[in-house]
């Protein structure tokens, strides 16, 4: 019969459904015209071509039936003897499944088939394929750029798991480009590849619904994510049973529509109450969550009103021209419009909390800053001379402040009296804790010089103002003539010569409120010298992770106090250090004590 391929096949088979369409066509051509190419695409998962009763293009197999995606452009150029010949018959082979008899134009339609030169077919198809994917490289431009934003706030804020599903989301819209642009320069079996697009539909879908989850700090229930299983893997089966057309339309929309209700009904709803609530996140989040639930619902109604024989053309017309605009040379579809929308919103709210947290920033630092210059007033940078002692410090905190403290005054009887330690964590809380110490400390050495009196007074005045932090510490009195006694409250023990000493063990303070501290006698004799070490010096820690550790630390006490911090800065510092080294002088007519502070 006679075939006007501008006209619905439905006029023609009214009642009757063949599985294989023949076609044939005659077209004159001029016979000197050289590089003649025939050019085919969106015909059908299996077809094939003839010119001159030579086969010219095959997408798939008819007999036995085997399935090829049939979004690619297929070109082949025409032999010269065809063109020569002055007249070419064009045979097209077309197997027709039962889904695609349901589509709104089924078999061979006038904008299949493409005849020119092979040159222009190729220009042509870049065109084509540069105005059709534009908006789609747009939307994945969007999302790479606000994927690299969400992966640098991820990569300093990592309990922010909205951020994660930003990148995985971003990914998945890369992947689902990449994909779509491949299959549109080569058709591939539809017996994986189906899978394929089904496990992208459900990437592109999920990982916004999770992503708006983590905005919103939603706990999902168990019986959520069951249900949210479930529904995927009809989803899933929907797009596999859709590509093989082995279900009817019907049976596909009851398949999708519990995961499409989630995603275009459930969580716009979620965000209206949660915007109603103050959240103003959600109120930016739901703006490109509605437009994209009004183009999808639009979809769904056209495509059921497409599986009526009798409105199924007009249908199709009724989606092409609502949700695609041409603008110039480019074709632009209202869901290219709505995904540029959700990255912008997106974008946006990144923007705002990038900005939040560089203000924060800047407060902190401020505060860091205050903090600083109040640890450099109580931690003592001169102190007065002690006759016959000479007393070396240093101290380096890791950051801005730091979480050791020690203070060092001279006794009435002439010895003096050293208190140095080290508060649990950094920054700006330990600085704080040291501030309550120090005071501490000061108050405490004008009533009393008996260390283990001392650390008893700190663990009780610390008791209650650590927020469950501690301090360790170590208090050492030492008398004009040598003799001392230290006590300590879990602080690393002093080096009396190169020589650990064995210090009474005890909890470190702010830990139990009754905790008891014992002393024990050390005697420096004239010529030697103690040294007092934070953790800092023996847990520096090199490239390799080896930590400097006792012995290397025990070498190094024989060493002043600025040479032993130079070392464990160069082996690797990790936490502050503190160095504090006193020798005993021996006394010389008419001289005087030296103390330094490096």
């Amino acid at each position: 019969m006679l075939v006007d391929p501008k006209r619905s096949l439905f006029e023609y088979f009214p009642t009757e459904r063949p599985e294989v369409l023949w076609y044939r066509m005659r077209v004159k051509v001029a016979s000197f015209q050289p590089a003649l190419t025939l050019e085919a695409d969106h015909l059908s998962h299996a077809f094939e071509i003839f010119v001159n009763g030579d086969p010219l293009i095959t997408n798939g197999s008819i007999s036995p039936y085997k399935p090829y995606k049939y979004l690619a452009y297929l070109v082949a150029p025409i032999s010269k003897a065809d063109v020569e010949s002055g007249e070419l018959v064009i045979a097209v082979r077309v197997h027709l499944t039962r889904g695609e008899w349901s589509a709104a134009t089924p078999g061979l339609s006038y904008n299949n088939l493409t005849l020119g030169r092979r040159e222009a077919l190729h220009d042509g198809l870049w065109l084509r394929a540069i105005t059709t994917f534009a908006g789609s490289a747009l939307t994945v431009l969007f999302g790479l750029v606000v994927g690299v934003m969400a992966l640098a706030l991820y990569s300093v804020q990592r309990e922010r798991i909205e951020y994660l599903w930003i990148l995985i989301t971003a990914l998945g819209y890369v992947i689902a480009f990449a994909w779509q642009s491949l299959v549109t320069v080569r058709n591939l079996p539809l017996s994986w590849a189906a899978c394929v697009d089904g496990a992208l539909m459900l990437w592109v879908l999920l990982s916004p619904i999770f992503m708006y989850v983590a905005f919103l700090r939603i706990r999902i229930p168990r019986w959520a994510v069951v249900v949210l299983e479930i529904t995927s893997g009809l989803a899933f089966v929907e797009v596999i049973g859709g590509d093989f057309d082995w279900m009817l339309p019907s049976a596909r929309l009851a398949l999708s529509m519990p995961l499409m209700t989630i995603a275009y009904l459930a969580v716009p709803s979620v965000l209206v109450i949660h915007r109603r609530r103050g959240n103003r996140e959600a109120g930016i989040l739901l703006i490109p969550a509605l437009l994209q639930a009004v183009v999808a619902d639009f979809h769904l109604v056209t495509g059921a009103m497409s599986w009526i024989p009798k409105i199924s053309t007009r249908a199709y017309w009724l989606d092409q021209r609502l949700t695609h605009y041409q603008f110039g040379p480019f074709d632009l579809q209202l869901g290219d419009f709505t995904n540029w929308l959700f990255w912008i919103s997106l974008g946006l709210i990144l923007l705002l909390r990038t900005i939040r947290i560089s203000r924060e920033q800047a407060r902190l630092e401020s505060e860091l800053e205050a903090a600083r210059q109040v640890q450099n007033v109580i931690l003592p940078e001169q102190m007065e001379a002690v006759s016959g002692y000479s007393v070396e410090t240093v101290y380096r905190p890791a950051r801005q402040v730091g979480g050791d403290f020690y203070q060092v005054w001279p006794t009435p009887e002439g010895g003096l009296l050293l208190v140095v330690g080290d508060v649990a964590g950094k920054g700006l809380p330990a600085a704080m804790l040291v501030a309550v110490l120090v005071g501490s400390i000061r108050t405490l050495a004008q009533i009393t010089s008996d260390p283990a009196v001392i650390l008893a007074e700190m663990n009780a005045r610390l008791m209650g103002r650590s927020n469950g932090g501690f301090s360790t510490c170590l208090a050492f009195h030492l008398r004009a003539d040598g003799s001392g006694t230290l006590a300590s409250a879990g602080h690393p023990a002093p080096y009396l010569n190169g020589r650990e000493l064995e210090v009474p063990g005890a909890l470190p303070l702010g830990i139990v409120a009754s905790q008891i501290y014992e002393s024990c006698k050390v005697q420096l004799d004239q010529g030697g010298h103690i040294t007092f070490y934070s953790d800092g010096v023996i847990e520096a820690q090199n490239a390799r992770g080896e930590m400097l550790g006792f012995e290397r630390s025990r070498e190094l006490s024989l060493l002043s106090a600025k040479e032993i911090a130079d070392a464990a800065s160069a082996f690797g510092q990790e936490d502050d250090i503190t160095v504090v080294v006193i020798e005993r002088m021996p006394l010389v007519q008419g001289g005087s004590a030296l103390i330094m502070n490096g």
